[in-house]
């Protein structure tokens, strides 16, 4: 058994000021925007999660799909085996930075309708995802 160690956060402290770092979820599975809808839905599975960062060739994160999103696509009547991740990014090509206050990300993914954020470094790497908890 590990013993872990707790601090207690100090009573004044307003969590709206905390840094984005300080409670991002890990940022899961990194696919290829070239990927095609049918494997991303296949990694997704495979990883147990709903949704996927999505990266270009370079490693920088161009976006974030949810699985349901991919199913929705897959089941409407335009989709074809053609479509890649690149294709259906729309709305989802925003991010967030890690020293960004959680009072702001709120804010923008509230404004943005957006349920998840990644969260990105200085050269667009990804190091997590922002997900609202309601």
């Amino acid at each position: 058994m590990t013993l872990v160690q707790m601090q207690s956060r100090p009573a004044s402290a307003d969590p709206a000021h905390t840094p984005v770092a300080e409670v991002m979820d890990a940022a899961g599975p990194q696919v290829c925007d070239d990927m095609s809808v049918e494997v991303a839905l296949s990694v997704m599975a495979a990883a147990r999660t709903g949704r996927l960062v999505v990266c270009d060739l370079d490693g920088r994160c161009t976006g974030l799909v949810t699985h349901a999103e991919l199913t929705a696509l897959r089941d409407s009547s335009s989709y074809t085996d053609r479509v890649r991740l690149r294709d259906i990014l729309g709305d989802h090509q925003s991010f967030t930075s890690p020293v960004t206050t959680m009072a702001e990300a709120e804010h923008a993914m509230r404004i943005c309708r957006l349920g998840a954020l990644p969260v990105v470094d200085e050269q667009d790497s990804a190091l997590g995802v922002l997900a609202l908890s309601c």
